[in-house]
């Protein structure tokens, strides 16, 4: 029930002694992956988001030095997408309820005695929530460092393994998404199916854009017919075992630069 992560690193395969045990739990690393069910075009399986999410956790988890005490929590499977309800098998919980469950499960962490939450978000319909949660999280409880992370973030080799036009508008289901979906469950990708298409109607010679500093509301059918944004037939299982390999070691990085983080403080200096 814990593959890929590594089961030493599996939270709920602890016990409640373990827990009340453990020690300098205000530094140990509790790790929430967030994905969704969602659809990915015709070529991929609705569970994508959550798939990499725990996939790239999983080998980060390995490659972590064993003296860094973080943990994974399950993943939560269902996520924000409501831009992609249009499209059948699509699963979509409120910001609400997203919301109200991100903060609930925080406050079950924050009563055992940990003091280190990582929301680790794969889904690009919800940072906005991941960051509401975290920062009331924080607001609520001062010594609760609270990390709203997005799976996608960190560096990797992108500009080596795709173009221009796909690393700005390939946004999902594209080539690094099915690439890394033919490294982790090659039996569920479906390369006879894969499309390019490129979102359709987008403001010209406009400050405006999908996603960035000026966005515009959208809903995925708006811009595509077959659901995917961006250039799957490109997809290579080769560039998915790189991706896998830089975004992981990147967050096996991050977990332990979290691990050594300590919150600014002014307020108590002064």
């Amino acid at each position: 029930m814990h593959s890929p992560i590594p089961p030493e690193r599996f939270f709920p395969y602890l016990t409640w002694t373990d827990i009340q045990a453990m020690p300098d739990k205000e530094n140990v690393v509790i790790i929430q992956p967030v994905g969704s069910i969602e659809q990915h075009g015709p070529h991929l399986p609705l569970i994508v988001d959550s798939a990499i999410g725990v996939g790239v956790l999983g080998k980060a988890l390995t490659k972590l030095e064993p003296d860094i005490p973080a943990y994974a929590l399950p993943n939560l499977y269902y996520g924000k997408s409501n831009e992609h309800w249009h499209f059948p098998g699509t699963i979509t919980l409120s910001a609400q309820t997203l919301l109200a469950v991100l903060m609930e499960m925080a406050d079950s962490i924050y009563r055992a005695g940990f003091r280190k939450l990582v929301l680790m978000n794969s889904h690009g319909g919800q940072p906005q929530v991941m960051e509401i949660a975290a920062r009331d999280i924080h607001q609520q409880h001062e010594d609760f460092l609270v990390f709203p992370l997005f799976t996608w973030r960190v560096p990797y080799p992108g500009k080596e393994l795709t173009t221009p036009e796909e690393l700005e508008y390939g946004i999902h289901a594209g080539d690094l998404e099915t690439s890394v979906m033919l490294s982790l469950l090659p039996e569920q990708v479906r390369m006879d199916k894969a499309v390019k298409e490129y979102p359709h109607g987008l403001p010209e010679d406009s400050l405006l854009s999908m996603e960035g500093k000026l966005p515009f509301a959208w809903v995925t059918r708006e811009l595509t017919a077959s659901g995917v944004l961006g250039d799957a037939t490109a997809a290579t299982k080769e560039k998915g075992d790189r991706l896998l390999e830089s975004v992981s070691d990147s967050w096996a990085k991050v977990i332990k630069d979290i691990y050594k983080f300590r919150q600014p403080q002014l307020w108590k200096e002064s």
